[in-house]
């Protein structure tokens, strides 16, 4: 792999798409969007964000742990 490519492909979580993917759904479940969320300073644009952000890592925590089960049943560990 090249400097070029790792500097447009730079290595992330595992899971990191799916934890955007999942706020961005939040956020627009919320009637608002990230781009506006994020230019805002008020307490609702806040509030959203920390909602997002919790329900995100509640999901991929319930993920994690069906992955680890999984495993386990398949003897990978």
């Amino acid at each position: 792999m090249s400097a070029k490519d790792i500097a447009e492909h730079p290595m992330e979580e595992p899971l990191a798409q799916l934890e955007r993917e999942l706020i961005t759904a939040y956020v627009t479940g919320a009637g608002e969007t990230l781009d506006d969320l994020h230019t805002r300073a008020d307490a609702r644009a806040k509030q959203v964000l920390t909602d997002a952000t919790l329900y995100a890592a509640a999901r991929l925590s319930e993920v994690e742990s069906r992955l680890h089960y999984l495993r386990s049943l398949r003897g990978e560990f």
